[in-house]
């Protein structure tokens, strides 16, 4: 009976020690990434593909960088933040809201000037061009220069080109690139400045001409982590949209890729 017992004691140690030793599978990590509206398409598709191989799971939330820059400043709970220009992460990371050189420049994307599908309208981009006349009774849909990057971006450009003042009158500014694209789909406004990615991939506008990328500062959309950068689930995502196979995705949908 004593033999029995200490059998039994010795194959408890036993467990116990394996236990000890064998390594406890990973956790899945819940992220979160706030990103620019404009990278609505790219991001689902490179989430999707990333949790193919990661147990963590994560959300997207999209909306114009400024507003999203602001919900995180305010504690929304974001592990990683993809904006459409440098300004908003600067101001994050000033306010101590993102790790300090955890940062990249990741995409670069053009201005469109966009018509509805079945418009007639004829224009080229150039100094002094009469876009304000072109617009006829309507309004020029773009995104508020304001808040929202691509407006910034638009009105930079028609006041380079010298064309700002008789336009900003006649301005519909919505709260994101994309509504402003909307706009034009649904025949709301009779022509709009938008990002070159977003008008590809929309079948109601078709494309009048491409600002000249002197005509405004470079879009460069920008990835940073948030909080400490010590968090290892958003590292491993935060490498991922680095990867081969992300960098793919981002220029099958005409982004340009920063990164070597």
């Amino acid at each position: 009976m004593a033999a029995r017992s200490m059998l039994f004691f010795r194959v408890a140690i036993f467990l116990m020690a394996s236990m000890l030793v064998l390594p406890f599978p990973a956790k899945a990590a819940d992220l979160l990434i706030f990103a620019a509206a404009s990278t609505t398409d790219i991001l689902n598709e490179a989430l999707a593909d990333y949790q193919k191989t990661s147990q963590n799971r994560v959300r997207a939330s999209f909306a114009s960088s400024g507003a999203l820059a602001r919900q995180i400043d305010a504690g929304a709970p974001a592990h990683i933040f993809l904006s459409a220009n440098q300004k908003w992460v600067s101001w994050l990371e000033g306010r101590g809201k993102t790790a300090f050189g955890r940062r990249t420049q990741l995409l670069a994307n053009r201005l469109a000037l966009v018509v509805p599908i079945d418009s007639k309208l004829v224009l080229k981009i150039e100094p002094g061009f009469p876009l304000a006349t072109s617009l006829g009774a309507g309004r020029l849909a773009i995104a508020d220069p304001a808040h929202v990057p691509a407006g910034h971006y638009a009105e930079e450009a028609l006041r380079n080109l010298g064309v700002w003042d008789s336009v900003a009158p006649r301005a519909a500014r919505a709260s994101s690139v994309r509504a402003a694209l909307a706009l034009v789909e649904r025949g709301e406004a009779p022509a709009g400045i938008v990002y070159r990615t977003d008008a590809l991939r929309s079948k109601q506008v078709r494309i009048l001409d491409i600002f000249p990328a002197d005509s405004h500062t470079r879009i460069a959309y920008t990835l940073a982590l948030v909080g400490k950068g010590d968090d290892k689930a958003a590292i491993s995502l935060f490498s991922y949209l680095l990867s081969r196979q992300a960098r793919a995705i981002y220029e099958r949908y005409g982004f340009e890729v920063l990164i070597p």
